[in-house]
């Protein structure tokens, strides 16, 4: 059984797609693609595809992994080919691997987000980072299915910063849904996944907390990146490189014929 893992993206309207349509519109490509899909047991047998730590509705994403399993090897790059030309503009497969380690899922420890805040002066933003970093603790409230929850979301946030593209810093914000004259803000944060998980919503939340720095419309919100923290270097990893990196390594048989090959 061979093992692809796949990065995706969430672009434009399609950011609005939830989780569980993302699931039936890739299920449909996979039939399209004639990918010869490996299938739980059980009456009801469904594709073994493992989903990633999904972003959120309403967040787009050029970072949105998951694992599929086929029953005969495929080259994945040309599965990519044929699954993005499945799947609506929007939603394209950017990247393919075949799976030569485990934990994928242990190897998602944190996110980098953007966040364009039309309406609000960089000025203000960047007063109310500053309030939000120099905090020891910033509570928020979050509506769940038990009521509302209050936890802090600080110690999740890693770096948050305001950035707004003259000084050599990309920025998404070209993507963004709705492009105005009007002021803009936009934020860059390294979020680590915990329980509760902290979202970007949450830390908005956060910024009017101890800012009162309240957006007049509703945040494009962006996932650039999420992998394995660094502790080191304070970046986060590509989860892809330990797969790329094993697929290039000289297997066990090659290195010992090249020890014994002649001068």
């Amino acid at each position: 059984m061979q093992r692809i893992r796949l990065r995706y993206t969430k672009r434009g309207r399609l950011r609005f797609t939830s989780h569980r349509d993302f699931q039936r519109a890739f299920e449909r490509a996979l039939r399209r693609a004639e990918v010869p899909m490996a299938y739980s047991a059980g009456f009801t047998p469904h594709p073994k595809v493992s989903y990633a730590n999904a972003a959120p509705t309403g967040t787009g994403s050029e970072a949105e992994y998951l694992e599929i399993a086929l029953t005969e090897a495929r080259d994945p790059e040309q599965l990519r080919v044929l699954l993005d030309e499945s799947l609506p503009a929007g939603l394209d497969v950017i990247e393919a691997v075949e799976a030569r380690t485990s934990g994928l899922a242990d190897r998602l420890t944190a996110s980098v987000w953007e966040l364009r805040l039309d309406g609000v002066d960089p000025a203000d933003a960047q007063r109310a980072v500053a309030a939000f970093e120099a905090a020891d603790a910033v509570e928020v409230q979050r509506m769940t299915k038990n009521g509302v929850r209050t936890f802090d979301a600080r110690p999740a946030v890693v770096h948050l910063e305001s950035v707004d593209g003259t000084d050599g810093t990309e920025t998404h914000s070209s993507q963004a849904d709705r492009p105005t004259d009007q002021p803009c803000a936009i934020l860059r944060l390294v979020v680590r996944h915990v329980t509760p998980a902290v979202r970007p919503d949450d830390v908005l939340s956060g910024l009017r907390a101890v800012a009162d720095l309240a957006p007049p419309v509703p945040a494009a919100v962006t996932r650039l990146a999420q992998g394995l923290f660094d502790e080191e270097t304070g970046t986060v990893t590509d989860p892809l490189a330990p797969d790329r990196e094993a697929a290039t390594a000289p297997t066990e048989a090659e290195t010992a014929a090249a020890a014994t090959a002649p001068a």
